[in-house]
């Protein structure tokens, strides 16, 4: 039996892609940028000594450069991710390191294996737009989930604020160095914003769009309202928060439930693939006598809109609205 490693070769090309872009994130913008920092973003540029307004002006360009008509090729796909995972590279910066990794992956390709020019220039881009989109999501996806933990720590904290007197900016402010990031450094924002004569709700409310949170949009909303109505704001922002645990705790739920399901979904996607590759491994010649017939790739377009429909219903079965 003939062992060929060729696919091994394509996947280790990828997961040396993904973890070249995150070296070059950290290596660009250092341990500042990561969210696992003892001290938040902002708090951290402040003690270096740079003043507020610089500050505001630098992680509110961060915040906003991924939205806008940006006109590059292939960027429209990873906007929005990017946005929700506030990802410091430029929309220019992002495309060159997007073709970077691709250069990267055809010379990995062009020294370990033996493929075809066109099948290395396809597989490398591939690599470089799937690596960058990859990348993003799971920056996004981690970032997402983070600030909707914190958040209701974080509302609780500024009832506490309410309650010993300070104004509800003010409790935003403390907020926003008591806990760590993404929700501080967020929240920093919001506060140095209404500093310089921003309204807060409106503020919170373009935070809750472009994070697409709905807890968020219920704070705006609390705070909108008892901006226009009057009232005790500290007994909503409570009520807000238990709420918001509330709703945490049933994602939490859903989410134990819905695992098997999902997990089912995601094998009878993948391993089809995995049995290609560990075919092809084992034995490298077995397709030969069929690659050449008139029905292989009409086989092979019917197998991939079968395993792509496959992902999509089993995906609609286990996304359940709460």
């Amino acid at each position: 039996m003939q062992l060929s490693i060729e696919p091994l070769i394509y996947i280790g090309i990828f997961v040396g892609i993904i973890m070249l872009v995150e070296g070059i994130y950290l290596a660009v913008f250092g341990k500042s940028i990561s969210l696992n920092a003892r001290v938040n973003r902002r708090l951290s540029m402040l003690r270096n000594g740079n003043s507020r307004e610089d500050v505001l002006a630098k992680l509110r360009k961060e915040m906003e450069q991924h939205t806008g008509p940006v006109r590059l090729p292939f960027y429209a796909l990873i906007a929005d991710k990017a946005q929700k995972a506030n990802i410091a590279f430029t929309p220019g910066q992002l495309m060159l390191v997007m073709l970077g990794l691709a250069v990267a992956a055809f010379l990995g390709l062009s020294i370990l294996t033996s493929a075809s020019l066109p099948l290395r220039l396809l597989v490398s881009i591939a690599m470089g737009a799937g690596g960058i989109y990859y990348w993003i999501n799971s920056k996004a996806k981690k970032r997402i989930a983070m600030i909707n933990e914190q958040l209701p720590d974080a509302v609780e904290l500024m009832v506490r604020s309410l309650r010993v007197g300070h104004p509800f900016v003010s409790a935003i402010n403390t907020v926003s160095k008591e806990i760590a990031d993404p929700l501080a450094s967020e929240l920093g924002v919001i506060a140095d914003e209404a500093a310089y004569g921003r309204d807060v709700a409106e503020s919170i409310r373009a935070m809750a769009e472009r994070l697409d949170s709905q807890d968020l949009r219920f704070l705006a909303v609390a705070v909108g309202i008892q901006q226009t109505s009057g009232g005790n704001l500290a007994e909503i922002l409570q009520g807000l928060a238990s709420v918001i645990r509330a709703r945490f705790k049933l994602f939490r739920k859903v989410k134990a439930i819905t695992g098997e399901a999902k997990w089912s979904g995601m094998f009878l996607s993948v391993f089809p693939l995995l049995a290609l590759i560990g075919i092809n491994v084992m034995q490298p010649d077995y397709y030969d006598d069929i690659i050449g017939t008139p029905v292989f790739i009409p086989a092979c377009a019917v197998v991939g809109v079968m395993l792509v429909m496959n992902m999509v219903f089993m995906k609609m079965l286990v996304n359940i609205k709460v």
